[in-house]
């Protein structure tokens, strides 16, 4: 029996100039938001200090040393531009990352071309090369522990929702809640004493490998900060699937597909699966964030040299460009990241509208 007219056009792909209008409205809005972002990280460094009481010359003294003098206080105050008003401050750090800036940071200038997020103040080094150099460590890392925990949550939940009550479920469902409640720290060490130092399966902790240069060492390197990484996420993504399938596999249009005569494996993945994944990619959306923050932790448990190691020292030593590079950063990665999640929901359920 055919579907009704109304059925066919909630059904009908979106058209290509609809969905390419709907990526326009997304960056336009992507823009935004990273300005506010930018405005709003920027305050909290520079503006906040202030309110708070601290002069320029507080500010400056954290990089000059406990022994430095008024006068050296007060040229290093001026190299780094505290002594100009915060709008001249944070337009030079707008204007930077478009145009580039030219920087005295010594007896010459130094132009640092676009996109410019400053310099260190404690090294001198441009934030975003050194920015570009580790972010291939936790791109590395987090999608590779993206898509474990994807296929190892979603499969684990699926297989414990149709085998319920059995002794997988349940010590399935025991290892997730494990999952969820041990910390990153706790887990990597556990895992590099165990495998790495004790069993010697995997490499000892700040070893990474480029994939350009050996694909094999390179997944070698980082297969256990993937599961790491994974199990925390996967735990929670195994429980809400099992659950989300439990509820879907009562629903009238399961009994109806398996009236039709379908087999159960067309039932379960065709059907079943494909209502699931709709609030798994919602979830998904929402931990993207996470995901940033666990690549942190776990670059930290396992010294891996990327941005995670290079916020935490930034954070440590009060470097604020740094800070300032890795929170854009961070956030240009979540908004990308979101946006693509938004598309896949009408690969996953065609009723979805992008007007």
């Amino acid at each position: 029996m055919a579907g009704s007219p109304e059925d066919s056009r909630a059904t009908r792909p979106p058209r290509p100039s609809t969905v390419f209008a709907y990526i326009i409205r997304r960056l336009i809005g992507a823009v935004i938001l990273l300005f506010v972002v930018s405005l709003v990280t920027f305050s909290i460094f520079f503006l906040v200090p202030r309110i708070a009481g601290a002069s320029v010359e507080d500010m400056a003294s954290r990089y000059v040393g406990k022994t430095a003098d008024a006068e050296t206080i007060r040229q290093m105050a001026e190299k780094l531009g505290f002594t100009d008003p915060l709008l001249t401050q944070y337009g030079r750090f707008i204007s930077a990352i478009f145009v580039g800036a030219d920087y005295s940071t010594g007896p010459t200038t130094v132009h640092c071309p676009a996109p410019c997020l400053g310099y260190s103040f404690i090294t001198q080094n441009p934030v975003w090369p050194d920015l570009v150099d580790r972010m291939g460590v936790t791109i590395s890392l987090a999608v590779g522990a993206a898509v474990i925990w994807l296929l190892l949550g979603i499969s684990t939940g699926v297989l414990s929702a149709l085998r319920r009550g059995t002794v997988f479920d349940r010590a399935a469902m025991g290892v997730a809640l494990a999952g969820v409640s041990l910390p990153i720290f706790f887990t990597g060490l556990l895992s590099l004493t165990i495998f790495s130092y004790g069993l010697g399966w995997a490499v000892p902790g700040g070893t990474y490998v480029n994939f350009a240069d050996d694909p094999l060492a390179w997944a070698g390197a980082l297969i256990l900060p993937w599961v790491t990484l994974a199990f925390l996420n996967a735990a929670g993504y195994a429980r809400l699937t099992r659950a989300t399938m439990l509820e879907t596999m009562n629903e009238d249009f399961i009994r109806t597909a398996r009236a039709k005569g379908l087999n159960e494996r067309t039932v379960v993945v065709k059907h079943g699966l494909r209502s699931v994944l709709t609030p798994i990619i919602t979830i998904f959306g929402l931990d993207l964030g996470i995901l940033l923050g666990g690549a942190v932790l776990t670059e930290s448990a396992y010294s891996l040299p990327g941005l995670g190691a290079y916020a935490i020292n930034a954070i440590v030593n009060n470097d604020l460009p740094k800070v300032l590079g890795v929170t854009l950063v961070g956030a240009t990665f979540i908004i990308i990241a979101n946006l693509v999640v938004d598309l896949l929901y009408a690969v996953v359920d065609p009723r979805v509208k992008y007007s």
